[in-house]
C-alpha cells in the first residue's frame, strides 16, 4: 500500500509521517487489497483536521476526523477508517444474493 501524506498550513515531520504511516497500515490488517491511501493533514484555528481517501477494487473509501491535537484526529481518523474497511470488506463478502439456482425450494 503507497501512503501519501502531504499538509495544509502545517508541515509535515518526520515523526509525523511516521505516526501517520503506523496507523493507517493498522488497515492492512483487517483487508490487504489497499491499493492507496491520500491522506491530507490540515491545520485550521483551534482544529486540526486529518482526511484520509483509499483506493480498493471498485471503490474509494474516504473519511475525515477533526481535534484539538492533530495526533487525536489521527488516532480517530484511524478508527474511522478501520471501520469503514471491515464494513467494506464485510459486503464484499455477503453472499446473500446467490443465484436462485441454488436456493432451496420451501
Amino acid at each position: 500500500m503507497n501512503i501519501n501524506i502531504s499538509g495544509h498550513h502545517l508541515e509535515i515531520t518526520p515523526a509525523i509521517k511516521e505516526y501517520v504511516e503506523s496507523k493507517i497500515g493498522r488497515v492492512l490488517k483487517h483487508f490487504d487489497h489497499v491499493i492507496d491511501a491520500q491522506v491530507i493533514l490540515s491545520l485550521e484555528p483551534l482544529k486540526h483536521i486529518a482526511e484520509v481517501t483509499m483506493r480498493v477494487p471498485g471503490k474509494d473509501i474516504h473519511c475525515a476526523a477533526e481535534e484539538e491535537n492533530l495526533y487525536a484526529a489521527i488516532d480517530l481518523l484511524s478508527d474511522k477508517a478501520d471501520r469503514l474497511v471491515i464494513k467494506y470488506k464485510s459486503k464484499l463478502q455477503d453472499h446473500s444474493n446467490d443465484s436462485t439456482k441454488r436456493m432451496t425450494v420451501a
